[in-house]
């Protein structure tokens, strides 16, 4: 079985035991045990959240160092859009992506160019009838492993199409054999990314058996050396090769306004998307035949890799609009779209496995229905747990007890003290003397 990677991880020594991650974890994958924080493996979903939230900084992004681009003699920068917001008064796009070759890469790719060849593909596929509406948008990993975690019903909505920066990693590399003859092998591309759900992407793919990324840089760390690149150019070479519609996937609402189809709706933030995966689940959104969901607040410029305020950098997304054409990149008659299509199949994840066992499996089950109804069913998360449910599981697994409810150990301390206050009248009187006389002191 293949070793799980998660991107994000626990400073142990920076955790002081407070809920905070337990109570928001969108999946449920945090516990607190013996003081500190433990996330499950099974149920991370690596959407950030935890990060975001912690006052203590216990949670951490895993992502490569500017390094890695040293083991590839040919490299490739694949600049997510939402890097573009993160910049104050940008008019042209030349000047960063110029920046990047200054930084040292040998060649730049626009993620947002994919992106407009992704939008153009999705509008064939929904014109064609072929996808089970409303079909649910595949761009951003943190939402589908939420998808394959808690609504396993709903994989086959999920478009199937790459991301577009694995699509950008691929269409990079073609070029870069091209123009250069150099070997796939001696070629890195590197994305630049706002948030540690692409990370996971690349290193567990879900889309394919493995990525065309060869390392995820944080925008936060790019950041400081390209603006001292940038404030070095005064006359950039044009580059830009993409418009409106790749850039615009920045921000929540942009890959669903690239199809041109009025019938879509678009969410962020990990809570009100859970909130729609819920209303698609009990079919009451079959009307539409696109939805948008983006786990970060506003969308990927909402990211924990990014530097600015998500609602600032939307603002400035708005502003480079009118410096672009509507869109640069469409498909062509000779586009091989079977190479734009995922290779896997998207299931349902198997998680919190009782048993190998079904019979023994189903006794589990039933064991946690019962202690579930003895617990206070508050969803306090006092216990370390962010439900009694979920208590309940952790107790039959071995993992707690009752007593971490304080409800159930409030309760268990009055019966101990009621049963030692009617033991008094069966003490010996001198003995009893006594007792009073080293309690009043």
């Amino acid at each position: 079985m293949e070793k799980p990677f998660h991107s994000v991880t626990l400073d142990a020594d920076k955790c002081k035991g407070c809920i905070t991650c337990v109570s928001r974890c969108p999946t449920g994958a945090i516990r607190v045990r013996g003081g500190k924080a433990k996330i499950l493996s099974e149920l991370c979903i690596d959407c950030g959240e935890c990060i975001r939230l912690c006052p203590h900084h216990a949670k951490k992004a895993v992502f490569d160092p500017l390094s890695i681009t040293e083991n590839y003699p040919y490299t490739i920068a694949l600049p997510a859009p939402s890097l573009y917001g993160q910049i104050n008064n940008l008019d042209d796009i030349d000047y960063v992506l110029n920046a990047l070759k200054l930084m040292g890469f040998d060649d730049v790719f626009e993620v947002s160019k994919a992106a407009e060849l992704i939008s153009c593909y999705t509008r064939e596929l929904l014109n064609a009838g072929k996808l089970k509406k409303p079909v649910i948008s595949s761009a951003c990993p943190a939402v589908v492993r939420l998808i394959r975690v808690r609504f396993g019903d709903l994989c086959e909505h999920v478009l199937p199409v790459l991301p577009p920066m694995e699509l950008a990693a691929r269409l990079a590399k073609k070029r870069a054999m091209e123009q250069t003859g150099r070997p796939i092998e001696e070629i890195g591309a590197f994305f630049i990314s706002p948030c540690p759900a692409k990370v996971t992407d690349v290193r567990r793919p879900m889309a394919s058996e493995t990525s065309y990324v060869d390392g995820v840089l944080a925008i936060s760390e790019i950041y400081p050396p390209l603006i001292a690149k940038m404030n070095k150019i005064t006359d950039p070479t044009p580059m830009v090769d993409s418009g409106i519609f790749g850039v615009s996937w920045a921000g929540s609402g942009g890959e669903a306004a690239a199809l041109l189809d009025e019938k879509y709706l678009a969410a962020d933030g990990i809570e009100e998307v859970i909130k729609v995966l819920e209303e698609v689940e009990d079919e009451k959104l079959s009307d539409l035949d696109f939805i948008e969901l983006n786990a970060c607040n506003g969308g990927c410029v909402g990211g924990v890799l990014t530097v600015e305020n998500p609602y600032v950098a939307k603002a400035r997304l708005q502003r480079l609009r009118k410096y672009l054409p509507v869109s640069k990149n469409h498909l062509s008659e000779n586009t091989d779209r079977r190479r734009m299509n995922w290779t896997k199949e998207l299931t349902a994840a198997k998680t919190m496995i009782l048993s190998d066992d079904l019979g023994e499996s189903l006794q589990m089950m039933a064991k946690i229905d019962e202690i579930y109804q003895r617990l206070p069913m508050l969803d306090c998360g006092s216990c370390g747990a962010p439900s009694c449910r979920a208590l309940a599981e952790d107790i039959v697994l071995g993992y707690a007890n009752e007593n971490d409810c304080v409800f159930q150990l409030r309760e268990h301390i009055h019966t101990l003290a009621k049963s030692i206050e009617s033991l008094e009248d069966f003490i010996p009187a001198p003995f009893r003397k006594e007792l009073h006389q080293n309690d009043s002191k």
